[in-house]
């Protein structure tokens, strides 16, 4: 399966959702749907965060199986955590 795109291969702009489609029933929705913060990640970061569910977070457990130093795997959890909060929508204090 294709990884879905974020980015406009023409500008380089960041790609939103327009249409959504049930494949179940063929009902389909139309409008302007930002994507998913993790959608924005890049392929390597996600399954690194799958596997990192996968191990129960436990960084331990991911040291070993990405056969990596626990601070290097640290790090780059941190580097995927610095890109989340650049991608989330940012709070409105009320």
């Amino acid at each position: 399966m294709q990884r879905l795109p974020t980015i406009c291969p023409s500008c380089t702009g960041s790609l939103a959702v327009k249409r959504l489609y049930c494949e179940r029933c063929g009902t389909e929705v139309e409008g302007g749907f930002s994507l998913p913060p993790l959608a924005n990640l890049s392929g390597d970061d996600q399954e690194f965060l799958l596997r990192f569910v996968s191990a129960s977070g436990s960084l331990k457990e991911m040291a070993g199986i990405l056969g990596v130093s626990y601070p290097t795997v640290r790090n780059r959890l941190d580097a995927i955590i610095a890109k989340l909060s650049e991608l989330m929508p940012k709070k409105e204090k009320t």
